[in-house]
């Protein structure tokens, strides 16, 4: 008895100290992987000297906040709005085309299907440098320069390929037996994909979803050149922070802090969704 007991808690001391070890590695990580939004919230707190000056012990000031939201000449928060739309309307298009196109990919065999797809997914890979110059022409030419349907439709290039091809696993990840047997049930071929395939497709959906509206929402180089003065997005808007002559480092944290605060609420919302989403279908069989 002796033997065993001591066997038992060498067992338990061990687990005991894996745990800890563990605990302790996901802290540092944790530490680490947070520690530039708190570099950046407390820059925003500092004024452009201090900036330069102080690391923890500093007078915080509001004044940075101030100038970026509610100084007269300032159209950040029109911006952020802007942006909103534009992210929000490209993740809307891409889901209501996208689904479909996916469920195509998934179900149907057709030729050169597998060539269709990886040339979707080239969009994805290709540089947005690359096509922007065309694009501008086109734009320019048919009067969707400086709009908010001009951006939402070159959004897709970065969005809808995202979608696809995640929403195209979980289509083949459900059994066809499964549509088979509703349609013997008597439900239609769209009650089937709507009340059927749409529900057990939903964590993929939230989970694309909200990468796509994150590449959207960051995006730079389309706003940049397809964008003037009537739309703007946050990424633009935050560049004039950036005089000539200096660089308003407290103004570009409030700027940065509050670009990246719709990701981190949404994210909260539907961490169940996400983690989920992101998660299944990764061990099949």
């Amino acid at each position: 008895m002796g033997i065993i007991e001591k066997a038992v808690r060498g067992k338990k001391t061990q687990d005991a100290l894996k745990e800890v070890g563990r605990n302790f590695g996901l802290t540092v990580y944790g530490i680490f992987a947070i520690f530039p939004i708190v570099w950046m919230l407390l820059m925003s707190f500092k004024s452009d000297a201090e900036v330069v000056t102080t690391i923890f012990k500093f007078t915080p000031t509001w004044s940075n906040y101030q100038a970026v939201l509610f100084r007269p000449d300032s159209d950040y928060i029109k911006a952020f709005l802007q942006n909103l739309v534009v992210s929000g309307g490209a993740v809307i298009l891409t889901m209501v085309a996208g689904v479909p196109a996916a469920y195509a990919l998934a179900r149907y065999d057709f030729k050169h299907k597998e060539a269709w797809a990886f040339q979707i997914l080239s969009f994805k890979f290709a540089p947005e440098i690359l096509v922007i110059l065309p694009l501008f022409l086109i734009f320019q030419r048919i009067g969707l320069y400086d709009t908010y349907f001009g951006l939402i439709w070159v959004y897709q290039l970065i969005t809808m390929p995202l979608l696809i091809w995640v929403v195209r696993g979980y289509f083949e990840d459900i059994s066809v037996e499964v549509e088979q047997a509703a349609q013997l049930d008597g439900y239609a071929w769209y009650e089937v994909f709507f009340k059927i395939l749409l529900p057990l497709i939903k964590p993929g959906l939230v989970a694309s979803g909200l990468l796509a509206f994150i590449f959207a929402w960051n995006s730079f180089t389309f706003p940049l050149l397809l964008s003037g003065m009537r739309v703007q997005t946050i990424t633009i808007t935050s560049l004039r922070f950036m005089a000539s002559d200096a660089v308003h480092y407290g103004q570009v944290a409030v700027a940065a802090i509050i670009a990246v605060l719709p990701e981190i609420i949404i994210c909260l919302f539907i961490q169940k969704h996400l983690v989920r989403g992101l998660s299944f279908g990764a061990v099949k069989g």
